[in-house]
């Protein structure tokens, strides 16, 4: 029986004897792809190259694409787990062709691989075809010995491949599976959703592509896409029933059953499958930048974590432990995914961070589930809304079949079709804002390229070109010949401009690169317009694009330094470059604290005065994953040949913004701010040149300000401010306790004002100016001479109204609410608050109306005791 590893290796042996590139797989995340969250097919990373937008000189490639599936189209999360062969990450291998073979080759391929190689038996194998896809179906017959009868034709819900609403899509050609015992299925259980009857390779004729108006328009050259499970196949070919049965999980399985010392089965082995799939999607995603947080991908990613550490409660986990799983998946994926073992702090890190993070919430949220049950419970309600399931699913990672155990022990029924509608009305507003990804313009795209337009970058070494118009489809967009106009990329800001002719004139005020080998800009024409084939002169902001330099380069030092004096596991996580200030985004869970910010200040000013020279270089991009003195950011958008970017002794990176020639020409490097943007991610903002030299003037205007005005060395400024600070703290606390005294010594005159407004005693009374705290004091001093009755009390400060008030046990008993009594005064005073029937504080945003709210209150408490 061959390992998982040994028929991961003879899938691309075979393909490699067939002419094809092994290619590593892309990254699960592909922000040059709006429209998905995650990678989730095979195909995802080639969208561009079936567009026509991008070229390959390797037009026969295999692969194993690392695919992650939780949420929008191909959601599976909540079959993770309750059945054997559905995961969040998979790994799927496929063999592609650009615009090379057709179905004749992938056919007989397929066939010969599966039947040859790894000696499936013929008889328990199915193809499904498109109902009108006749070609696909006689090559079956011809060149196999597939049984006839065993060929299928379904409609486009099973037999037409799209990956979304727009974009590449044709007719497939499934092949099944039927492990059945006996091996004798019927064609009604193919694409029937039975687990023993299963699709394990799905081969896509890429002839169409989707416009965004729903029609279909053929390709100008077709393609091959294939994709096979590989956790399927693996199951297949080691004559296992379930997918976590094979040599993928067993181990992880192992290593739960003995942390947990639970065995493998009922609903341990639910939580041990949730677990063990959960841990492999975080370790992949983890290692490729994106970490748990509140939106987005992140959030994703944080529901995962959640859910595996609530299933890690039913094996007795009450402490973090996905982290212990990771050397498993580590070791499993060493070689396939180099990038795991490259990045196990940051996995590490994140994992017990989160874990730590939730274990703290996760009472919290049964708590939540308490409240809510013990009021239903007071109700005598017998159904759990969906909308309070949805409520602990959404906030706090809680699966509903959790929350309908913990329903159904209390006896309680949820309302699961309620939760399914909320979740339906979630993932449509995720289609929605995926759609908005602009359909028209990929169109617009697609015909340019498929006309062989092109826009030849020259702003590295010019900043002026005479060039040709392509194309002008609007008043604020012009595509040229050549162009000096760098597109926003890398976190660059593109190059602002003007293009110019005899007898008009356009202003750049974008440049974007829409596709490989395109760079439209976007702006205003000032006067007269363009017309295809002008010869015009295009030119750039050259001092902008100098300070764009020196930010650009700013950036790479300001990344060595944090992997050399914080961590060497920092990756960066995004960055932004301006003319005037740089940003730069990067994995860690603490601030940096001043004195580590100062030692990465001085360490990139110390490269800045070394003068270093700055050398870019092109290299083929697999050779580039193959050294480790190269830095690549996981987000990037790589073809073949790459451009690295390389201060001598100091950083080597990919990069294709535009940077300085020495790093001299910096000037100046100053740290300006550290935050944190989500969980796990800091960002550093800061600037180089003469915007670095302008944060400095100020300071020194600042500290000469105030040590003329402290009339002290500025040396000294610390020491004094403090002095300050401990001074006016003394005297804030004198002068609280003195105004205690004043008020206290004002009782008397206030006990005088006693009242009665319906037999109840009432003492109202405007105390002037008195913070909060003194006017609770004067509220509990008068509580104690004054034990029966109501007591309101007014008082402005800081700009703002101040109101206590409480209600002995004989006022609350007739219906006296002092809360509700003072949130009614409040209101007067542009104000708002309240509290207990006993006691009570509100605040106002109008000072001036604090006498006229106490004069309301004897009508107010006269209105509230006539409705008791």
């Amino acid at each position: 029986m061959m390992t998982s590893a040994e028929i991961r290796a003879s899938f691309f042996d075979f393909f490699r004897e067939k002419g094809h590139a092994i290619v590593p797989s892309a990254p699960v995340v592909l922000p040059t792809d709006p429209t998905l969250l995650f990678v989730n097919a095979g195909m995802n990373p080639f969208k561009d190259l079936f567009l026509g937008q991008r070229e390959t000189k390797d037009t026969r490639v295999a692969d194993t694409q690392k695919c992650i599936r939780v949420s929008g189209k191909h959601n599976d999360l909540e079959e993770v787990g309750r059945d054997t062969y559905h995961h969040t990450f998979f790994e799927m291998l496929g063999n592609w062709s650009f615009g090379d073979y057709y179905k004749r080759e992938a056919i007989q391929w397929a066939w010969e691989l599966l039947t040859e190689v790894w000696g499936l038996d013929k008889n328990r194998l199915w193809a499904t075809v498109f109902r009108s896809d006749d070609e696909a179906a006689a090559l079956w017959e011809e060149l196999t010995d597939l049984d006839p009868a065993h060929i299928l034709r379904f409609d486009e819900k099973d037999n037409f491949w799209e990956m979304g609403e727009t974009g590449p899509c044709g007719p497939c050609s499934e092949i099944h599976y039927d492990a059945t015992p006996g091996g004798d299925a019927p064609a009604e259980a193919v694409n029937a959703g039975r687990p023993d009857v299963i699709e394990i390779w799905n081969l896509v004729f890429i002839q169409h592509n989707r416009r965004a108006d729903g029609t279909l328009e053929d390709l100008a050259v077709k393609h091959i896409d294939t994709g096979m499970g590989f956790e399927r196949i693996t199951a297949v070919l080691q004559g296992k029933s379930s997918n976590y049965d094979t040599d993928i999980f067993a181990p992880l399985i192992e290593k739960l059953k003995s942390l947990s010392g639970k065995d493998y089965e009922g609903e341990h082995a639910v939580a041990m499958r949730v677990a063990a799939d959960h841990v492999r999607t975080l370790s992949v995603a983890i290692a490729d930048g994106v970490l748990p947080s509140n939106d987005g991908r992140g959030y994703v990613l944080r529901r995962l974590l959640r859910r595996a550490v609530r299933y890690g409660r039913t094996l007795g986990f009450d402490r973090p432990f996905l982290g212990e799983l990771f050397p498993v998946v580590e070791s499993q994926f060493a070689k396939i995914f180099p990038e795991i073992r490259e990045n196990r702090k940051a996995v590490l890190r994140a994992l017990k961070a989160e874990e730590e993070s939730f274990l703290k919430t996760l009472d919290r949220g049964i708590a939540l589930f308490e409240d809510t049950a013990l009021k239903l419970e007071r109700e005598g309600f017998k159904d759990f809304p969906g909308e309070e399931a949805f409520k602990l699913y959404d906030t706090y990672g809680f699966p509903v079949d959790l929350t309908a155990l913990m329903a159904s022990e209390r006896g309680f029924t949820l309302d699961e079709n309620r939760f399914r509608e909320l979740m339906d009305e979630q993932r449509a507003r995720a289609r929605a804002a995926s759609k908005a990804g602009g359909g028209e313009e990929d169109e617009r795209v697609s015909e340019w390229t498929a006309r062989g337009l092109a826009s030849a970058f020259t702003g590295y070494e010019s900043h002026q070109t005479e060039t040709t118009v392509l194309e002008v489809p609007d008043r604020e967009t012009v595509l040229l010949a050549e162009t000096p106009f760098y597109a926003e990329s890398g976190g660059q800001l593109a190059d602002l401009g003007w293009i110019r002719s005899e007898d008009a004139e356009f202003e750049v005020h974008d440049a974007v690169r829409p596709a490989e080998g395109l760079i439209v800009h976007h702006g205003r024409f000032t006067r007269g317009g363009f017309k295809p084939g002008d010869r015009v002169t295009a030119a750039i902001d050259h001092e902008r694009r100098q300070r764009l330099r020196r930010h650009h380069t700013a950036t790479h030092l300001l990344h060595r330094a944090l992997r050399e004096c914080v961590d060497a596991s920092i990756r960066q996580a995004g960055s932004m470059v301006a003319p005037d200030r740089l940003r730069f985004d990067f994995n860690y869970f603490e601030s940096v604290d001043a004195q580590m910010l100062r030692e990465i200040e001085a360490r990139v000013n110390a490269w800045v005065i070394a003068d270093t020279p700055v050398e870019t270089y092109e290299l083929p991009f697999r050779e580039v994953r193959e050294r480790e003195d190269i830095t690549a950011v996981f987000d990037e958008k790589y073809g073949d040949t790459v451009r690295v970017v390389d201060v001598d002794g100091v950083s080597r990176e990919l990069c294709g913004g535009t940077h300085v020639g020495r790093t001299g020409e910096i000037g100046l490097f100053r740290i300006v701010a550290e935050s944190s943007v989500a969980s796990g991610i800091r960002r550093i903002e800061a600037a180089c040149g003469m915007g670095a030299w302008s944060l400095a003037r100020d300071e020194h205007e600042i500290l000469s300000r105030l040590s003329t005005g402290l009339g002290v060395p500025a040396a000294e400024l610390p020491e004094r401010v403090d002095a300050l600070q401990t001074r006016c703290k003394r005297l804030e606390k004198e002068l609280r306790e003195q105004r205690k005294k004043d008020a206290a010594a004002d009782l008397d005159a206030i006990l005088q004002q006693r009242t009665e407004v319906e037999g109840v005693p009432l003492i109202a009374a405007f105390m002037g100016e008195l913070p909060m705290d003194a006017l609770r004091h004067a509220q509990d001093n008068l509580r104690h001479r004054f034990e029966s009755g109501v007591i309101v009390l007014g008082s402005h400060s800081g700009g703002k109204a101040c109101f206590t008030a409480s209600a002995s046990r004989e006022c609350t008993d007739r219906g006296v609410h002092a809360g509700n009594l003072l949130g009614t005064v409040a209101k007067i005073a542009k104000g708002g608050g309240g509290g207990k029937p006993d006691r009570a504080q509100a605040g106002g945003k109008d000072p001036s109306k604090v006498d006229d709210a106490i004069g309301a209150v004897p009508e107010a408490l006269r209105s509230m005791l006539s409705q008791s």
